[in-house]
């Protein structure tokens, strides 16, 4: 039982980068309801998905204690959401994205250390650009209150699958914890490429 656990979770660790895309913009097509469909949002958007396992995932890995990170990440994308809720154009909101998944594969692949400030800052920097994104989808929009408590707390939950999973599979297989962030980083990469293309 055990090693089945180990090789699903080194499976999900390899499959999830694949599946991560960048938001296309305001023409994408967003049902928002209510608080299930926001809990439910993070593991449609495969942008978000991938980034939220690879955070939880850095942070069981190098990140003390270990859950700053994630929880700067919630925190930052509930404020992002409220700015964009307000009307706030914040610029360059794919870009940031897209960077987001470049630098956390980076920081899962080499294990980047990092004081828990720093930690804090880099991602919740990153989690506002996320919230912002989805506060653009949601404005206006009736029930957007509970489809943002629903939407942070899916991204609490993939965060901690990511620590699950660096705890139990990765920190024990150096190699696949690499591999996996290598995949976030270089998906990170070819979407910047394709937004500059």
């Amino acid at each position: 039982m055990n090693m089945i656990v180990k090789r699903l979770g080194a499976a999900l660790a390899l499959a999830v980068p694949a599946l991560a895309l960048a938001h296309t913009g305001a023409g994408d097509a967003h049902t928002h309801a209510n608080f299930a469909s926001g809990l439910l949002h993070p593991l449609g958007g495969a942008d978000h998905l991938a980034a939220m396992v690879a955070v939880g995932v850095w942070s069981a890995l190098a990140v003390r204690p270990v859950w700053v990170a994630p929880l700067a990440f919630v925190a930052m994308l509930v404020l992002g959401a409220l700015a964009a809720f307000a009307g706030w154009q914040v610029p360059a909101v794919e870009p940031m994205i897209a960077a987001s998944l470049l630098a956390v594969g980076l920081l899962v692949a080499l294990r980047v250390r990092l004081p828990a400030a720093a930690a804090v800052a880099l991602t919740g920097a990153f989690a506002f650009f996320h919230g912002a994104a989805h506060g653009t989808e949601l404005a206006g929009g009736t029930g957007a209150w509970p489809v943002l408590a629903g939407m942070a707390l899916g991204t609490a939950l993939l965060h901690a699958a990511g620590i699950g999973l660096g705890e139990w599979v990765l920190r024990r297989r150096r190699w696949l914890g690499a591999l996996a962030g290598a995949a976030v980083a270089l998906l990170g990469s070819a979407l910047l490429l394709r937004m500059a293309l």
